[in-house]
């Protein structure tokens, strides 16, 4: 089965734990409720341009970095 034409692809779960961020600490900075950031987390809603502006800001990082709509290779895996 494919996946939805409109299927964002994202690492927000991935940065989270690198960093040590729990789902209340980052909906509480990116103002938005935890269940949001969960149903981010596993694609079952596509974040505003705005919310994903802020998400990439928030973990310091390009837009790129954090959404795709391709699915995403494993971090450290990406030169092998």
């Amino acid at each position: 089965m494919s996946e939805p034409v409109d299927c964002v692809y994202n690492r927000i779960a991935t940065l989270r734990a690198d960093r040590g961020v729990t789902r209340r600490e980052l909906a509480e900075a990116l103002a938005v409720h935890y269940q949001t950031v969960g149903y981010l987390e596993r694609g079952e809603y596509s974040p505003s341009l705005h919310l994903a502006l802020q998400i990439a800001r928030y973990f310091d990082v390009p837009l790129e970095f954090v959404f795709s709509l391709d699915p995403f290779t494993p971090l450290g895996s990406e030169g092998r």
